[in-house]
């Protein structure tokens, strides 16, 4: 009997060491989990009150594909990475510091050596020594400085010039078109607007005679010719059409003539809509009729 309690007392005294050890084991965990996890409060109905809802936590997904779309930016060739400031600057027409280019649209100027010489040399960048901002040809604000600019340039401004001074500048030329304040013309050679000056306080009546006159005139098939002419009497070609080609040349880029259309003529499976009216056809040819 006395050996079962002897055996009993042991069995107890190994428990309690085991319990002492599991006890230990817990605390360590615990005090290792402290620095990151938060202090349990008790519910109180006051506190909550006046405590602010938490932030909905980011989940591990989606802040993996933001890590990734930043990491592609910033692998990105430099051109992609500049058109990318450029097109930021252009839309918002805000100056940025190198860490605000990096927050907004996460190209590290300040990491990428390449991509800050290119934007500090870049013909439509301004950098002051702090800040970016998008710089324009022509360093307008509005409506009165766009004028302002056309009636001081009467040899005319390409409006491709004009495009980017400020962002509602398009809407601007139309308006001063329908007022007649300015011509919006079409250049022959490239199709591009030119913006000239119109001051209707000038009124000017041409008569017939120098109407049919000047209608009368044929100018030269060629833009070159047409460029010649302007210069020999003294005025400057809003256009370089020489330049312009041997660009396109240097490209690889080719002129295409335009096409002959063909000339329809009359034949037995001619549908005539009209041939009540015979004097419509008399000058027509019909093959066979010769």
């Amino acid at each position: 009997m006395a050996s079962l309690q002897e055996s009993l007392n042991k069995f107890k005294k190994q428990q309690e060491k085991c319990q002492t050890t599991l006890t230990s084991i817990a605390a360590k965990a615990g005090s290792s989990k402290a620095t990151t996890t938060p202090k349990v409060t008790p519910y109180s109905s006051s506190a909550s009150a006046n405590a602010k809802s938490p932030a909905p936590a980011i989940k591990f997904s989606n802040d993996t594909e933001r890590l990734q779309h930043i990491n592609s930016i910033r692998k990105a060739p430099v051109g992609a990475q500049i058109k990318r400031v450029i097109d930021l600057l252009l839309e918002t027409r805000q100056a940025f510091t190198p860490e605000q280019i990096n927050e907004v649209c996460y190209v590290d100027v300040n990491a990428n050596k390449a991509v800050f010489d290119s934007l500090r040399n870049n013909l439509k960048v301004s950098y002051n020594g702090k800040y970016f901002s998008y710089k324009s040809k022509h360093d307008l604000k509005d409506k009165n400085q766009l004028i302002f600019l056309i009636r001081k340039s009467p040899e005319g401004i390409a409006v491709i010039d004009l495009k980017d001074a400020y962002p509602t500048v398009m809407e601007d030329l139309q308006s001063l078109k329908a007022a007649g304040q300015i011509w919006l013309l079409s250049n022959f050679d490239s199709q591009e607007d030119i913006a000239y000056p119109n001051d209707p306080r000038v009124p000017i009546k041409v008569d017939d005679d120098l109407k049919l006159l000047f209608r009368s005139i044929e100018l030269p098939r060629d833009m070159i010719d047409i460029e010649k002419d302007l210069q020999k009497n003294g005025m400057k070609p809003a256009t370089n059409t020489a330049k312009r080609r041997a660009a396109a040349q240097v490209h690889g880029i080719t002129t295409k003539g335009k096409p002959k259309k063909k000339k329809h003529e009359i034949s037995k499976r001619t549908k005539l809509t009209n041939a009540h009216l015979p004097e419509l056809f008399e000058k027509l040819s019909v093959p066979g009729s010769r």
